[in-house]
């Protein structure tokens, strides 16, 4: 059965290989990205209708539609944009900026040629274009075998190094001075601690084109599926030479930084964004008895 699939990827592999000789070869693809979350809320002290709002505006901002757009070099990897439809429209601003300010908001393009990313960011009312080299993963090829939609797919594993997530806490304002340090403290050493994760993924040879979804690519076909960490990613549509070809151009909106100094200034800033709300809060509880006059 495995010399058969064997052969029948092999032919297909041929003829696929005789479309991406031509010159105006291009594929368009559809992923769902969905983010897990573990937070305790049970001792936040919020109320429940507060909390089931909070949930509803977090599933919200970690389970997103993207558009891949590609060819033999290069690609296109842009969110879809959807109306949000959680409890109070637009409000609860301030939570989400706080948690996912530094996130990617626009196109990121990547060259698997010459080996360059960029990627186009909004954060605290201005846009960045943060531009970095590709990410070289040393992938390990697996055995296993498994059907995503009508392509057969192959399993690849890497290991990667990354900062250790940092616990997300609500209601840290309510805290005490004492409680508040500590938390500090604790965030502090694990600012420059790192963690390593196993990133599996499922790759095409019916599609041979070396690339996949965000900042992952280097298999012989296009990743279908990525299981990183808490987050997981699926191709939900292909397209191959669809009607309507669009330019894949390195995009050049933005303030041009690198991905270390995007980083940096995100925790900064997010930082300094805490901190400021934590003084107004502070002055608004004391401010009435400043007031007051013998």
């Amino acid at each position: 059965m495995k010399k058969f699939l064997f052969k029948i990827s092999t032919i297909v592999l041929l003829l696929f290989s005789f479309l991406l000789k031509a010159q105006d070869f291009q594929g368009k693809a559809t992923y769902f990205s969905k983010t897990t979350m573990d937070i305790d809320f049970s001792k936040t002290g919020i109320p429940a209708d507060r909390i089931q709002m909070i949930k509803e505006r977090m599933k919200n901002n970690l389970e997103k539609t993207y558009e891949f757009t590609f060819d033999k070099t290069a690609s296109i990897y842009k969110q879809e944009e959807k109306i949000d439809q959680s409890p109070n429209g637009g409000g609860g601003g301030g939570m989400r900026m706080m948690m996912f300010g530094g996130g990617a908001s626009g196109k990121y393009y990547k060259n698997i040629q010459t080996k360059v990313t960029a990627q186009e960011n909004e954060f605290s009312g201005k846009f960045f274009l943060v531009k970095d080299s590709l990410t070289t993963y040393n992938w390990k090829m697996e055995q296993e075998t498994k059907m995503i939609g009508n392509y057969l797919c192959f399993k690849a594993t890497t290991i990667v190094e990354r900062p250790v997530k940092r616990e997300f806490q609500f209601g840290r304002g309510s805290q005490s001075d004492s409680d508040r340090k500590e938390a500090d403290k604790k965030e502090e050493a694990q600012k420059n601690m790192k963690e390593l994760i196993t990133v599996t993924a499922w790759y095409t040879l019916d599609i041979p084109v070396s690339n996949g979804p965000g900042e992952y690519w280097g298999l012989p076909g296009l990743i279908l599926e990525i299981s990183d960490d808490n987050m997981q990613i699926l191709c939900t549509k292909i397209v191959i030479n669809p009607k309507d070809k669009v330019e894949i151009t390195e995009p050049s909106k933005g303030k041009v930084v690198s991905q270390k100094a995007y980083d940096e200034m995100v925790v900064e800033k997010t930082k300094e964004m805490r901190e400021r709300m934590q003084n107004e809060r502070q002055k608004s509880d004391g401010g009435g008895a400043g007031r007051m006059r013998p």
